[in-house]
């Protein structure tokens, strides 16, 4: 049976919260999916990813660095160009995110059609 105590209950998963309190950012998941297909320099991944700013596609990519899920590699040039990739622990999120992805096709609406996605 169940323990459903009110201690059981309150107790919040510490790897989930980890988790959201990084991909629950927004931009984050849509990063780290263009990524999955091969690294990419600054300007490329940011005209991937319509709506974002330089800041915050900046901003990102130093919490996915700092969360050891991004690499960073300077091509000196000329010119300077800086190119993005993920480490082993990110492409290890591929598998996860691809069943988020299903997962949204089946279930989630889609906010402009009303219908799903």
């Amino acid at each position: 049976m169940a323990d459903h105590s009110e201690q059981t209950c309150r107790r919040v998963d510490v790897g989930i919260s980890r988790v959201f309190e990084l991909f629950g950012k927004r931009w984050t998941g849509p990063i780290v999916s263009v990524l999955m297909q091969q690294p990419v320099y600054f300007a490329e991944l940011r005209r991937a990813i319509p709506g974002i700013s330089e800041r915050m596609l900046s901003d990102r990519l130093t919490e996915l660095g700092a969360a050891g899920l991004v690499l960073r590699e300077v091509d000196e040039g000329p010119p300077l160009r800086v190119a993005y990739r993920l480490t082993e622990a990110g492409t290890a999120m591929g598998p996860a995110l691809k069943e988020l992805g299903q997962w949204a096709d089946t279930y989630l609406t889609d906010p402009e059609s009303g219908s799903r996605c």
